[in-house]
């Protein structure tokens, strides 16, 4: 699949097949996230791949309970729980070099959006979860300071593939030329 393809057609599934995403799939995934890249390489980023049922049960359960992806999330083959050491990206030498605290947030996003473009290149799907109990969720998985749970991927092989997704802006209402507000 070329690139421009896998970014117009990606999208957010909900709704998995009993398939068993394999120890292969899970491993190609992890090494499009080793690809991002990250403050002064940090690396920052962690993933803990969750294949056991009662644990994922567990994991779900820390969902909001409005969040629409609990039903899929049980019924995912594998869970993974994305997790950043917080401490690293914005500093270089011990010195903070950003004004902004969670940078580590901007780092893992990219290696999350590489993971999901390659499970959709795969021909799996998966979701992005971030409503749920943190604290709870990141006890539950041992995830402990200085790293923080941010979200949880549930990945799977899409019952159907939507062929539309929802509409985007049209680029003239983001895109400034030579200073914000500069169309």
């Amino acid at each position: 699949m070329e690139l421009r393809e896998a970014l117009t057609t990606r999208r957010s599934v909900r709704k998995f097949t009993d398939y068993i995403v394999t120890d292969d799939e899970i491993m190609e995934l992890m090494q499009a996230a080793q690809c991002a890249p990250s403050w002064s390489n940090t690396q920052c980023w962690e993933f803990i791949i969750i294949r056991d049922r009662d644990l994922v049960r567990k994991v779900v359960e820390t969902f909001s309970e409005t969040n629409p992806a609990r039903k899929c999330s049980e019924a995912a083959s594998v869970l993974i729980a994305c997790c950043a050491k917080s401490d690293l990206p914005g500093y270089r030498d011990g010195v903070k070099r950003t004004r902004f605290d969670s940078w580590y947030m901007f780092d893992l996003g990219i290696a999350v959006q590489n993971i999901l473009l390659r499970a959709h290149d795969l021909g799996l799907g998966s979701v992005v979860v971030g409503s749920l109990d943190h604290v709870k969720c990141a006890t539950l998985l041992n995830v402990k300071a200085p790293y923080e749970l941010v979200c949880i991927l549930p990945v799977g092989k899409p019952v159907e593939l939507k062929k539309e997704g929802p509409a985007r802006k049209d680029l003239s209402v983001f895109m400034h030329r030579d200073g914000f507000g500069l169309k």
